[in-house]
């Protein structure tokens, strides 16, 4: 969602420039600034940004530099006149000095709202549309980078599951010596179909299977999101959330340490994708 777009007018009496930024925001939220004399338009500008931008922190801006052509502020005549008439009556100067007292006083200078020229306006709003073209292509840009990166942590976490996959009989392996080990050390008399039963209940308790089969769709399922051409950072989030409980339970059912070490190392991986999935549409 970060991005920013800049367009700069130049007219005959003034620069005008069009600023446009853009951060993350779970939802539309847009700043508008511009000058007095255009905020009658603020409403349209609001839905032409809402309709382009769809979400984000956006900041829009309208920066005018005047060039020296109109001077909005006017000499009041009749207020200095009335001034240096009274003036006269309790100063000695000549009609310089009380001009120069006269304008210093209140209401002597009187400032005429300027009002908005439609030609000008027009020029603006295809201002407005290329700083938003600008934003765009700043945030295609950004979610190519992006794209890159969720499609490396996304291979990262595959490779990592397939050594759990290639650890898991091992671990089942141990985790039966080890029940069967402790069983034996007590050297008591035990039904061997009863413990049987037992050892086989505590082994699918700690079966992943399920959450194996699980994780690998949803990692395939969040590559298959990247190629979608229609915003969807909030249907990311969604699987992201998906791939981290799986990744949650295969850590509590693990009981290996080998196995514990590859779940922290996905588990970072995906913290990253969720650092930069917030910057996704």
């Amino acid at each position: 969602m970060t991005g920013y777009g800049k367009t700069v007018l130049q007219l005959s009496t003034k620069k005008i420039t069009i600023e446009l930024k853009s951060l993350n925001s779970k939802t539309l939220d847009i700043n508008v600034r511009v000058p007095s004399y255009y905020r009658e338009r603020e409403l349209d500008i609001r839905k032409k940004l809402a309709t382009a931008l769809e979400r984000g922190k956006i900041d829009f801006s309208i920066y005018i530099e005047d060039n020296g052509g109109e001077v909005l502020s006017k000499i009041n005549e009749s207020v200095v006149k009335a001034y240096m008439n009274q003036l006269k009556t309790v100063v000695d100067a000549d009609e310089t000095e009380l001009l120069k007292m006269a304008i210093r006083m209140p209401e002597s200078l009187k400032t005429e709202r300027e009002e908005l020229n439609e030609d000008e306006w027009a020029l603006i709003e295809e201002g407005i549309e290329e700083s938003i073209v600008k934003i765009n292509e700043y945030r295609a840009d950004e979610g190519l980078v992006l794209l890159t990166e969720f499609e490396l942590r996304i291979v990262n976490i595959n490779l990592l599951l397939d050594k759990i996959i290639e650890l898991d009989p091992e671990r089942m392996l141990l985790v039966k010596e080890k029940l069967v080990k402790a069983v034996q050390d007590l050297e008591a008399k035990i039904d061997e179909n009863r413990f049987e039963q037992e050892l086989i209940y505590y082994i699918e308790k700690l079966d992943i299977t399920e959450e194996k089969v699980r994780l690998k769709n949803h990692l395939d399922y969040f590559s298959k999101e990247l190629k979608d051409n229609v915003s969807n950072g909030k249907k990311l989030g969604f699987i992201t959330q998906e791939i981290g409980r799986e990744i949650n339970t295969i850590g509590s059912k693990a009981n290996f340490a080998t196995m514990q070490k590859l779940v922290v190392q996905m588990k970072d991986e995906l913290e990253k994708i969720k650092e930069q999935s917030l910057n996704v549409l």
